[in-house]
């Protein structure tokens, strides 16, 4: 398992973060994966970092916490303030996000608490977030396995954290000759991708399936179609490993229809079953789900623009991830597996020129600036995806869950 811990640590570090000599490192990961991180933090200090900062993650005892504490002793919780990030954001840090999801472990927890947690989270890191924002730092999501949530994929397996481990090193090409080639050669072929998209001068998609879904997404003129990599600090790096998608950002107040999730939703370790997205002029009029629908409300409430959208991505449902036929439960690799939209933030990235454009600029194109971002997937294996240009063309963009170009 070392070696393959060593090429994974290798990946995530040289061409996820890109990661320099003396750069400063702040990773954040599960407690119960330490086994990766000390392997991890070997392959780092081989690379030349000599300053890592650990910010632990412990669901359990964010729980714990979450079950007795009020709102003061919450913010003055170290698990939820994460001024930290900000520290380390003023260092030109790169930063790594381990994830791994849960068994529903908050669903006890009152939604008005889980919000304040979360909502303090994201604001005592406001310097990190602009940057992260305007891709001026270095950052990237992956995941680790762990006891539960191996044990949620594979039911009554005493070896399912180390089937999950395997697997994830398959979905990742770890066990390719050469990963870093490997993931070379696929964001080549994303980007193609990406340009094919960018060329067709999209302005509207329009999503049909049969759950029901019956939605049209307008596009500003400006927008462009990203991947899973970005141009950070003049390089080019993978923020999310792994990553099927290409995406872009709608204009926020042109959404019209109802749309129905194709898979649960993990968020604040509550799962949210079968939600329904009713919009008008861009912003969500009603909503429903059978599971979990007061962390919907918090989703959507977050902010004045976390109930409008911020990203549409496609994802072919003949995909490496998808074809596993796995629900993961966790976003990381369910977005990855499946057509998606998302709630809250969009990306400057994925608008022309938007990095030098002003505040009231942004407004115009339909820029979405709240500061949360949530993705709901909803692609399914009959999606059609009808796409109009801003030259009156149609074209039938994705058929029977894949691409159709």
């Amino acid at each position: 398992m070392n070696e393959k811990y060593n090429k994974y640590a290798t990946l995530l570090l040289k061409k996820g973060l890109n990661i320099k000599k003396d750069q400063p490192l702040l990773i954040k990961a599960p407690i119960e994966a330490i086994d990766f991180i000390r392997v991890l933090t070997e392959v780092a200090c081989q690379l030349g970092v000599k300053d890592i900062y650990y910010d632990w993650d412990d669901l359990k005892l964010k729980h714990t916490e979450l079950k007795f504490f009020d709102e003061k002793d919450i913010k003055n919780s170290l698990f939820w303030n994460k001024e930290i990030h900000d520290k380390y954001a003023q260092k030109n840090a790169a930063f790594l996000f381990l994830c791994s999801s849960n068994n529903n472990m908050m669903k006890d927890i009152p939604s008005e608490k889980i919000k304040i947690a979360s909502t303090h989270s994201l604001y005592t890191r406001k310097l990190y977030r602009q940057l992260q924002e305007n891709n001026k730092i270095s950052w990237c999501i992956a995941s680790v396995a762990t006891k539960e949530w191996g044990d949620m994929i594979f039911k009554n397996d005493n070896n399912s954290k180390e089937k999950l481990w395997n697997l994830i090193f398959d979905i990742c090409m770890i066990n390719s000759k050469d990963p870093c080639l490997s993931w070379k050669n696929k964001i080549d072929n994303s980007k193609q991708l990406c340009q094919k998209l960018t060329d067709l001068n999209i302005k509207t998609l329009h999503y049909q399936n049969s759950l029901g879904t019956d939605l049209t997404v307008e596009l500003a003129k400006e927008a462009t179609w990203c991947d899973g990599s970005s141009i950070i600090n003049n390089q080019t790096q993978i923020v999310n490993i792994p990553t099927e998608e290409v995406f872009t950002t709608p204009h926020k107040y042109k959404t019209n229809g109802i749309v129905y999730a194709s898979k649960p939703l993990v968020h604040s370790g509550i799962i949210i079953k079968d939600i329904k997205l009713e919009f008008i002029n861009g912003k969500v009029v009603n909503y429903d789900a059978t599971t979990g629908i007061e962390e919907l409300k918090n989703i959507i409430e977050f902010d004045k623009e976390s109930m409008m959208l911020g990203e549409v991505a496609l994802v072919n449902e003949d995909s490496k991830i998808s074809n596993t036929n796995i629900l993961f439960y966790e976003t990381l690799f369910d977005e990855n597996a499946s057509c998606h939209i998302a709630l809250g933030q969009g990306f400057k990235e994925c608008l022309t020129d938007s990095f030098k454009l002003s505040k009231s600029s942004l407004e115009e194109i339909g820029y979405n600036k709240s500061k949360n971002h949530v993705d709901i997937m909803i692609g399914t294996s009959d999606l059609t995806i009808t796409a109009t240009t801003y030259d009156n063309k149609e074209i039938i963009l994705f058929k029977n869950g894949n691409f159709n170009i």
